[in-house]
């Protein structure tokens, strides 16, 4: 296992005491470290094993032409 010091910002420190007094039992710093870690990897994508997010943002209403669903390797070829 890896060791690192981490300095929790000013900013950030009342939450996580508000978020450690909320808990029953109160788990120690470093369990939610790990968590809050592991969840940022996985939810893109580094962590083995586990699925990346498919994020699709659809375009603009009326940003293409009807035909794009039947003709589309005509409009991509463009």
């Amino acid at each position: 296992m890896k060791r690192a010091t981490v300095t929790i910002p000013d900013d950030i420190a009342p939450a996580l005491r508000a978020y450690l007094a909320d808990q029953r039992p109160t788990p120690p710093l470093t369990a939610v470290v790990h968590d809050a870690l592991a969840a940022f990897l996985a939810e893109r994508g580094y962590l083995p094993g586990r699925p990346r997010r498919l994020r699709i943002t659809p375009a603009r209403r009326g940003s293409g032409t009807r035909s794009t669903s039947v003709d589309h390797d005509a409009v991509l070829a463009d």
